[in-house]
């Protein structure tokens, strides 16, 4: 088992590392936590209740059917903890947003948002330009939606695919105004196919721990 990163260590500490875990794959208890990391269980402990004390994660109470009665400890990120990664200038848009809704109204701020929608068409389609096979063209989405801080993956569910966004850079605009949310959802439609249908399976900005996209293949006519 590797114990903590030493000082000539250049690379994330093990407390950066257990919040990019919880973040990208949601709540698991300390024992969970230091297998995955490679570091001893006092150790990940010891990391944890110092997450916990600066208020970036908190306990959570699992029923299991090992042990009726006692449930299991998992911990998972606060709201403290999530703010911890990229959310683009959120102070600003928001103040932004209520700027441009004081101007110009709703009418004004669906403009911006449809002009935004419209830069990323092009940027997306031009980017998948000449990838035909979906899952290649979804992966290729993925990578474009982390380049943009999404910390977007595909994942096979069944017959269908799931593009899942672990982060939202843009949480903040996206809780003030949903447009932000429909026109993504619109736009990786146009991106993927019309053979395709996409739903939204999570949401973070509405209290979800993530984005979850369902794409299912419509069946030939």
């Amino acid at each position: 088992m590797r114990e903590e990163s030493s000082a000539a260590d250049t690379g994330p500490s093990t407390a950066e590392r257990l919040l990019l875990r919880l973040k990208t794959r949601g709540p698991a208890s300390t024992a969970e936590l230091a297998g995955e990391l490679q570091v001893t269980p006092e150790a990940a402990r010891q990391q944890l209740q110092k997450l916990a004390a600066e208020g970036l994660i908190c306990p959570r109470q699992v029923q299991t059917t090992v042990r009726a009665g006692r449930p299991r400890q998992d911990w998972e990120l606060t709201g403290a903890g999530h703010r911890r990664f990229p959310d683009t200038h959120a102070q600003l848009t928001v103040q932004l947003i209520g700027s441009i809704r004081q101007l110009f109204g709703e009418p004004g701020l669906n403009k911006l948002i449809d002009q935004r929608e419209q830069d990323m068409r092009a940027d997306y389609l031009l980017q998948c330009d000449g990838i035909t096979a979906p899952a290649k063209r979804l992966q290729r989405l993925a990578e474009l939606r982390t380049a943009e801080g999404y910390m977007a993956r595909v994942e096979k569910d069944g017959r269908d695919w799931l593009l899942v966004e672990d982060h939202c850079p843009i949480c903040a605009a996206a809780s003030t105004c949903q447009g932000f949310c429909r026109s993504e959802l619109q736009l990786f439609g146009e991106v993927l196919g019309k053979e395709f249908a996409i739903t939204r399976e999570e949401h973070l900005p509405a209290g979800g721990r993530r984005c979850v996209y369902r794409i299912r293949r419509l069946p030939a006519r």
